[in-house]
């Protein structure tokens, strides 16, 4: 049961739990707890060390920006008005507050507040839904358009968003790159003919190709009434992130063994059946290589691209709180960084196990 188990967390790229197994069940008690201080003690203390330096970086700055608002209210109203907006300070009152870097609890504070406003907005349109259901009912059987919820969305609906952006984006990349990929590393003369549009177009700002496809997009969706952020979004994702897939497609192609090619040959194979039987599953490894990175940078550009696209994903959410300028808006800020650097790691922990289920690498 235990080797089951330890096989499973090395599949889903969990195995520095290995060797608590292996303690677990009594194996090699020395060197499995050498093993636990290096892989789970240590960075647990590397966190630790982290959050102590956070907290006094954060500590220091709160210090110099009060001391620095003592000092101008010395200035422009003398030992009274210092004395009365040091006792503001002291006091916590958030008209005064010093709004610099947040601490560790302030962040949680902010990350606590966000779910509690979640929960409203949920209750909101759970109520609103229960509220128009009668209208729309009859709405709907008029052919007329449906009562629909306008309110802001909740921190979970955008980060929602932003995972559905970023999967639709993942898809239209793959749906692209994969197949011009087989058919350049195919093809020699395919792949010298057209190498040079990608060398030019895989270093290009998602800004750049966020225009692009804002310019295309409003021209054919001009006549609709339907919001197009969306669209854009998705769209400009999957052509930003596409070029590692379609480099290592190529590239996982075009160096499949020429002995398989052969069997491939000598078996008669269709070229259908030639893609799909040979060149796929020995071209996998890199194509999934190519996947994982194309999965990093599709979520990496997401921000600025719905920023710009004002898209209600994460990316909107971080501008609005930068432009807010409330006292609890870094707070914000701050959460939403920790919440897309989470995601990224657990999208690429999700294509490392799809990668080790679909592929015959021994390690």
């Amino acid at each position: 049961m235990s080797d089951r188990l330890i096989t499973i967390v090395r599949f889903i790229g969990l195995g520095f739990l290995e060797p608590v197994i292996r303690l677990a069940r009594g194996e090699e008690a020395k060197k499995n707890l050498t093993e636990i201080l290096k892989k789970i003690v240590a960075p647990i203390a590397s966190i630790l060390i982290f959050l102590f330096i956070w907290q006094t970086g954060s500590t220091a700055l709160y210090n110099k920006e009060a001391a620095h608002r003592i000092e101008k209210a010395f200035n422009e109203q003398g030992q009274e008005g210092a004395d009365a907006m040091a006792l503001c300070i002291e006091s916590g009152n958030v008209s005064c507050r010093p709004n610099t870097l947040p601490s560790p609890t302030q962040v949680k504070a902010s990350f606590l507040s966000l779910l509690k406003d979640h929960k409203i907005i949920k209750a909101d349109k759970k109520a609103f839904k229960e509220k128009t259901a009668e209208i729309n009912k009859k709405r709907a059987e008029a052919g007329e358009t449906l009562i629909v919820y306008t309110g802001r969305p909740s921190f979970v609906d955008q980060i929602t968003t932003s995972l559905k952006t970023v999967f639709a984006g993942f898809l239209l990349a793959i749906f692209i790159a994969v197949p011009i990929g087989i058919a350049l590393g195919l093809s020699e003369t395919l792949k010298s003919s057209l190498n040079w549009l990608i060398q030019i177009f895989k270093p290009v700002s998602p800004v750049v190709w966020l225009l692009l496809v804002f310019m295309i997009v409003k021209t054919l969706n001009k006549n609709s009434d339907t919001d197009s952020s969306f669209l854009i979004s998705f769209i400009s994702v999957g052509l930003c992130s596409m070029w590692a897939t379609l480099v290592n497609t190529i590239m996982g192609v075009s160096t499949v063994d020429k002995d398989i090619l052969n069997v491939a040959k000598v078996l008669k194979l269709g070229p259908l059946q030639k893609v799909f039987k040979v060149i796929l599953p020995s071209s996998l490894p890199l194509i999934f290589t190519g996947l994982r990175i194309t999965l990093s940078v599709a979520w990496m550009v997401l921000i600025a691209i719905e920023l710009l696209a004002q898209s209600p994903g994460l990316g909107s959410f971080v501008w609005e709180e930068f432009q807010n300028g409330a006292n609890d808006s870094n707070s914000k800020i701050i959460v939403a960084m920790f919440v897309i650097g989470i995601i990224g790691f657990l999208l690429d922990r999700i294509m490392l196990t799809i990668q080790n289920f679909v592929s015959f690498n021994k390690n």
